[in-house]
């Protein structure tokens, strides 16, 4: 499911993120009369241009990108680097929201633009998804959430209710968080973490309880 086809869907990025992204957008035309590469492309900066074309679509550099032609959903695995892709763009960008067709997610629910749901994910009721967020395969994020721009989950997140959480956090793989926690913006937890209390330093935290690695 995605919001609108009036324009071509640019995916800024064409690592591991940007091709799952292309993935779910195909699951998300299947049982259509669309052609993937009808409508869609990838961007990379000029730096990292060296094929025009991959899984089947167009490869753009970012200094042809026409806002006029594409929305834009930015798919960057890390949460800065994805900030800084947003920002690079001209200020007229329209950005698209690519949510998998598998997806269970309640009216009650709202997701800021530019933002990707991947498959086997579930969102239950009165919860609020920043802008630019990218959730993984079988994320799941339960009741009275309010979540900030640029999250990122890995596959098997489980995020319990009643938990608010910052801008740029990034879930590793398979990690979780009791109901009712608090964590602050720039918060990395890494894979299998469990986080059982609010966490208000930015950082690093690994391990179950999850504890705040303390780099040299």
């Amino acid at each position: 499911m995605i919001k609108k086809y009036d324009k071509k869907i640019c995916i800024f990025g064409a690592g591991g993120s940007g091709r799952d992204t292309l993935c779910c957008l195909i699951d998300s035309i299947q049982n259509t009369d669309l052609k993937i590469q009808d409508i869609a492309c990838f961007m990379v900066g000029d730096d990292y241009f060296f094929k025009n074309n991959l899984m089947g679509i167009d490869v753009i550099p970012q200094s042809k990108f026409n806002p006029s032609f594409y929305d834009v959903v930015v798919s960057i695995g890390d949460p800065i680097l994805r900030k800084k892709a947003v920002d690079s763009l001209p200020s007229n960008t329209t950005f698209t929201t690519i949510i998998h067709p598998s997806v269970i997610l309640s009216k009650w629910v709202e997701i800021g633009e530019g933002s990707i749901i991947s498959a086997g994910s579930i969102l239950t009721c009165n919860i609020k998804v920043g802008r630019h967020c990218n959730l993984n395969l079988q994320t799941t994020i339960t009741h009275d959430c309010q979540i900030g721009d640029f999250f990122t989950t890995a596959p098997g997140v489980k995020i319990s209710g009643n938990c608010q959480i910052g801008d740029y956090v990034y879930f590793g793989t398979n990690s979780s968080v009791r109901e009712k926690i608090k964590i602050c913006s720039n918060v990395t937890i890494g894979m299998g973490g469990i986080v059982v209390k609010d966490i208000n330093e930015s950082g690093i935290y690994v391990g179950n309880p999850v504890k705040k690695l303390n780099r040299k």
